[in-house]
């Protein structure tokens, strides 16, 4: 019996397929979607709309992707440029065949890609008149995570405000033996279907 996926796709896909390749969830912060809502953020962040222009917003990501490969650095986990086209997975999954990763992250990878980002138009005296969210291609960094439930998976995020992100969950952990259990209020409870909570 075909799924409601196989079934209203089946004139399109060639083949079949046993389990989902992988999740991804789209994240943001509400305030961050809206020009209201991002005034307000940036007003509680530092106090005042005063800096809030465009060369403040490419500090900021500026010192977003600084404090990466700082940290990187730190901890011994290796930050790679990517150039266009190249698949970020493939390259995690050669470094995951090549070196032994401990629970955490284990490699950043950094590469251009269109998001939203915050333009700031003010008049002459230096009133805001507008904020307007374009898209451009700006740096994402991709966290990839060991982790002991869901194996491999990776945290993309945006290095500008407001700061858009992906969880990248790898739908290939459910081959493993282990299943990751459900924890309802600290109680540890039946196994779960892999990379769906109940």
């Amino acid at each position: 019996m075909a799924d409601d996926f196989s079934a209203r796709y089946g004139d399109l896909i060639n083949g079949s397929y046993d389990c989902v390749d992988r999740v991804v969830l789209n994240a943001w912060f509400p305030m961050g979607v809206n020009p209201g809502g991002f005034r307000t953020w940036w007003r509680r962040l530092h106090g005042g709309d005063d800096q809030l222009d465009n060369t403040h917003l490419m500090r900021m990501a500026g010192r977003f992707a600084r404090r990466v490969k700082a940290w990187a650095a730190a901890n011994g986990v290796p930050v790679i440029f990517c150039k266009a086209g190249e698949r970020k997975h493939l390259i995690a999954e050669e470094y995951l065949e090549t070196h032994v990763v401990t629970t955490g992250v284990f490699l950043v990878l950094a590469a251009k890609a269109p998001a939203a980002v915050w333009k700031v138009h003010r008049s002459a005296r230096g009133v805001i008149t507008n904020l307007e969210k374009k898209r451009e291609y700006v740096y994402h960094y991709s966290f990839h995570i060991m982790d002991p439930a869901f194996g491999h998976l990776a945290i993309k995020m945006s290095g500008h405000p407001p700061f858009g992100a992906q969880v990248i969950l790898n739908g290939q952990y459910a081959e493993r033996p282990a299943m990751p259990h459900r924890v309802v209020a600290g109680l540890v409870g039946e196994p779960i279907a892999p990379g769906f909570a109940a």
